[in-house]
């Protein structure tokens, strides 16, 4: 019965898993004929405003090349009537002189002959006639008159779609995912002279495989991409995956999207755990402040063990504190007496992860490490077996000093403004460096027997906690390197209870 059970559960899943992809498909048919739709439109649009365009400019053109035509006539016009002028003036000039010449030739008298020759020789040297051009100024063929289209025609007839570009193809196997910065990479399926640039776009999601038209998040753009890749840097990984996706584009259009790929954006998130925080913290969201009228009102003070191990951590003023009821993990009390203390709200039981925090530049006193979750609700960070921690102290005596099982060793290195804490479970190892520079600031070393929690103490300041962060890569090549070797750094290191 209970195989037949399982069997049957089985096949549930299977099915359900199928309608899941079936709906997705069908949901990406859905979208993908509306844009269908609408890019048909859009492309009828775009072509009837081209040809608008190309019409407009062939009457500009017209109308540009019909006035230099008619000036080209107004000015020949004007040079040939003064020829005609100055000819037919030279013409009248000239049958008036031969007509007198004529009429000289019947002369009798030498006298009168000689005084009638010479003034036709001299009106003959100032007749216009014999300064006259008898060649035209211009032709009559048109300088602008000889237009030939034929090969615009045969440009215009050969006038065809610019091909759009063809989908990328984006090969997971060639991007990286490192330093929470993710480099995609992409290639053309053949070359394509014609391509202006590429868009790409990007999404978080937690769902594995193709991306869902009905996801959470939209998708992000970067445009006008030169080359065959982009880099994304500075991500929060706080989803499973990444989908992208990318086209190409020339000048007229942009080609199909690629085949979207996944890609897993492994980090370590989570949050201050607020309902174990100490009622002097006040948590929101990734800050956790000290508060000092935190508790003020409650009638019951906690006495007892909060008396204890005052050395570690500076005592303000008290605040009339009590326990009140929690919904905590296992359902634990909340800190109290003088264990300003809050928790993170995810356990680590595997694997290497990687936090950091930064610290107020007014922050007197605060401790980072890592606790079991049997934590009691009056331990102080550092002083119990089943806590590892650097501590600051910033009052009255400056100290900066990791600290396990009550024994503290003095770190003789500057406080960073950030810090950064890797946890590696399987490799009992938890290291602490310069968020920045990353600078190792010192490492505990110990074998693991429970899950383990980031654990944080602050007094008078405020914490800020970064999640969603890789191991960075400086960090595993450090770890790497310094595995099975033991320093200075690693003097507080045993095994744990």
């Amino acid at each position: 019965m209970n195989t037949q059970k399982e069997a049957l559960q089985r096949i549930i899943t299977t099915l359900a898993n199928k309608n899941d992809e079936i709906q997705n498909f069908i949901d990406i048919l859905t979208h993908t004929l509306k844009g269908v739709q609408a890019n048909s439109s859009k492309v009828l649009a775009d072509l009837d405003e081209e040809f608008d365009c190309l019409y407009s400019l062939l009457d500009e053109l017209k109308e540009s090349m019909t006035n230099t035509i008619k000036q080209e006539q107004t000015c020949k016009t004007h040079d040939l009537q003064s020829q005609l002028t100055q000819s037919t003036s030279a013409l009248e000039s000239s049958e008036e002189l031969l007509e007198f010449a004529t009429q000289s030739l019947a002369i009798k008298e030498p006298e009168e002959f000689s005084k009638a020759a010479k003034q036709i020789k001299d009106r003959v040297t100032m007749t216009p006639a014999f300064r006259l051009s008898l060649k035209p100024k211009v032709s009559d063929n048109m300088t602008h008159l000889m237009v030939y289209f034929s090969q615009e025609r045969q440009m215009l007839k050969a006038l065809r779609f610019l091909p759009v570009p063809k989908a990328p193809e984006i090969d997971s196997t060639e991007c990286l995912v490192a330093d929470n910065c993710i480099t995609a990479t992409w290639r053309m399926p053949e070359e394509d002279s014609k391509i202006d640039h590429y868009v790409l776009e990007y999404r978080k999601t937690n769902f594995e495989g193709l991306p869902r038209v009905k996801d959470e998040r939209c998708w992000e753009t970067i445009d006008h991409i030169k080359g065959n890749e982009y880099t994304l840097s500075g991500l929060k990984f706080d989803s499973r995956y990444m989908n992208f996706r990318v086209r190409a584009c020339n000048k007229a259009t942009a080609g199909d999207y690629s085949d979207p790929v996944t890609l897993e954006t492994k980090a370590f998130n989570f949050n201050f755990d607020g309902t174990s925080s100490h009622l002097n913290l006040k948590v929101e969201d990734l800050c956790v402040e000290w508060d000092s009228t935190g508790g003020k009102g409650q009638e019951n003070k906690v006495k007892g063990k909060e008396n204890k191990g005052r050395s570690g951590t500076p005592s303000p003023k008290r605040t009339s504190v009590t326990s009140r009821p929690s919904s905590a993990r296992g359902g634990r009390d909340r800190f109290t007496g003088e264990s300003y203390t809050v928790l993170g709200d995810s356990a680590i039981e595997s694997g290497q992860q990687y936090w950091e925090v930064r610290a107020s530049k007014d922050c007197k006193s605060y401790s980072l490490g890592v606790a079991y979750r049997n934590l009691g609700k009056f331990d102080q960070l550092g002083k119990t077996s089943n806590t590892w921690c650097i501590h600051i102290n910033n009052w009255l005596q400056a100290s900066f000093a990791a600290k396990h099982n009550n024994k503290a060793k003095t770190l003789e290195i500057p406080v960073p403004d950030r810090i950064g804490i890797y946890c590696d479970f399987d490799g009992g190892q938890l290291s602490f460096y310069n968020a920045d520079s990353k600078q190792l600031l010192h490492t505990f070393k110990t074998k693991f027997t429970q899950p383990v929690v980031p654990t944080f103490m602050v007094w008078c300041g405020r914490l800020t906690l970064y999640t969603g962060l890789q191991v960075p890569t400086a960090v595993k090549s450090f770890q790497k390197s310094e595995n099975g070797l033991s320093g200075s750094a690693n003097s507080l290191s045993n095994v744990a209870q």
